[in-house]
């Protein structure tokens, strides 16, 4: 099993800047293929892909995420880091960590960090 535990939420007015962070504990094998991702919650709305990374670096963002936060991992240290910069109120939400990982296929949530920006 792969525990996952994010840090880094908190309260910021709009156009600040947040850096969240994940770390991934267990039985981790750092060379297997696998993605890690952040994704994030508002209350009354539908979980959605923040951004995605790929154990060889390649990142993925959502097009309301794009050019205002960098994904970026960690490898030797098993964690996954989300820098969010000029930062929204329609940002505000529970962000969720991810980690895929292939042959086999498995999959691990964190239990979420809150972010809330302020106008």
């Amino acid at each position: 099993q792969v525990q996952l535990v994010e840090s880094g939420g908190g309260l910021v007015q709009a156009g600040g800047s947040l850096r969240l962070s994940c770390a991934a504990s267990g039985s981790i094998v750092i060379v297997n293929i696998n993605a890690m991702g952040w994704y994030r919650q508002a209350p009354g709305e539908q979980r959605e892909l923040v951004a995605v990374i790929s154990s060889g670096g390649r990142a993925v963002y959502a097009d309301s995420v794009k050019g205002r936060f960098t994904i970026s991992r960690d490898n030797a240290k098993n964690t996954v880091y989300l820098q969010m910069n000029s930062l929204k109120p329609e940002d505000t939400a529970v962000y969720y960590c991810n980690r895929r990982e292939f042959t086999p296929s498995r999959e691990y949530w964190g239990q979420g960090t809150q972010v809330t920006v302020s106008s």
